[in-house]
């Protein structure tokens, strides 16, 4: 497998595209995407302050409530299915949803903590409350498109027959492990992890309960690479970073959340015999990005772009701080497309176009499907496994 993506990895190095893509296998007409700032399109925006500028600069122009200079994943994931970016559930102001809606807010978690977004920019939208949003979405724009007299009163509004149709994607629990490592020590953080997973899969269950039959579920990223992280490590013991300089400890953890995960996923894939459940490793795609990232046209991987970061100092992008004295404005770098993080947490445009190509070609899935072929009406390809 490793030599086929290696393979697959040079022609993208020379055409742009890790390979020509196939001939759509099925239709789908919408997505509802559930997570956190790796996919929100706006939602904590909405809710509380939006990001300003240097944010969007690089393919919007301009700030759109994404953690990014550009574009995430959910959204070349949109791109791919020749769909339109996804509103926001929580912005109402030209909101479209005929293809879908973005459940996502930036801190979330899977489970409810007690934090806030004041504090530590906790979400008050965990999984079981987005969850509960989407039930409500398609309970009221159910009935309001069928009590519609004519088209015009149906604009923006999802077509009922689609919410089986489409695609249910997943992309959550990196600030669930950020939480646990903060207030029980990352070895302590073990014990956590199994009520994490099962309140992921209890979200999965009371979708499936609402009609939702394609599930694309995204592991957690390696979060003892973000750079962020980085800046603080300061001649660190033998052993407490990786080869490629992440933290050990934090990854190890990552990993032990992405086996219970994927557990998880084989056992729904019997509990829910109408479900294609694809498992997405996210986690093995980022990492291959960062210790590759010179091979693959980026900067050193854990330069970040915009924000200013040391040992003792962390003003994030687009805010003004002191140094030593001195005032700093965390600004952008001068080319965003060479550099894998945007602000120390969140990745570019340009990372975020890299990994969706590897996962939507299915190079990173299990069972091992593009994206464009799982069709909600081929339940039997619940049953494919890598494993």
């Amino acid at each position: 497998m490793e030599a086929i993506i290696s393979l697959l990895l040079v022609v993208g190095l020379a055409t742009g595209q890790p390979f020509p893509p196939p001939s759509p296998a099925c239709d789908i007409p919408a997505i509802y995407n559930f997570g956190d700032s790796n996919s929100d399109t706006g939602g904590i925006a909405a809710a509380f302050y939006p990001p300003g500028p240097p944010s969007g600069e690089t393919f919007f122009k301009r700030p759109v409530g994404r953690a990014s200079d550009g574009r995430l994943i959910i959204d070349f994931i949109a791109e791919k299915l020749g769909l339109p970016y996804l509103s926001a559930y929580l912005d109402s102001i030209k909101a479209n949803y005929t293809h879908g809606a973005n459940f996502a807010t930036g801190g979330a978690t899977i489970r409810r903590v007690n934090e806030s977004w004041f504090e530590h920019d906790v979400s008050p939208f965990s999984l079981d409350i987005q969850v509960e949003q989407f039930n409500q979405f398609k309970d009221r724009t159910t009935y309001l498109y069928n009590q519609a007299k004519d088209d015009s009163q149906r604009q923006n509004l999802p077509r009922p027959d689609d919410f089986m149709k489409a695609i249910y994607t997943i992309d959550i629990g990196q600030n669930d492990l950020a939480y646990v490592f903060r207030t029980m020590g990352v070895e302590a953080s073990r014990a956590a992890i199994p009520d994490i997973i099962e309140q992921c899969a209890n979200s999965i269950r009371q979708l499936y309960g609402k009609g939702a039959r394609a599930f694309w579920i995204h592991n957690t990223g390696p979060i003892g690479c973000l750079p962020v992280t980085h800046t603080k490590v300061v001649n660190p013991a033998a052993g407490y970073l990786d080869e490629i300089g992440c933290v050990a400890g934090q990854n190890r953890i990552a990993d032990e959340f992405n086996e219970k995960l994927r557990a998880k996923v084989v056992q729904l894939r019997s509990d829910l015999p109408k479900a294609i459940l694809t498992y997405v490793d996210v986690y093995s795609a980022k990492y291959q990005l960062i210790s590759k990232a010179k091979d693959l046209g980026f900067k050193e991987g854990f330069t970040i772009c915009c924000g200013y970061h040391d040992q003792d100092n962390d003003i994030y992008c687009g805010n003004k701080g002191k140094v030593n004295g001195s005032e700093v404005f965390a600004g952008s770098c001068k080319d965003p497309t060479k550099v894998i993080s945007w602000d120390g947490v969140h990745y570019s445009d340009a990372a975020n176009r890299w990994i969706a190509n590897q996962i939507t070609y299915g190079l990173f899935s299990d069972p091992p499907l593009s994206i464009i072929e799982i069709c909600p009406e081929n339940t039997g390809s619940n049953k494919l496994s890598l494993a």
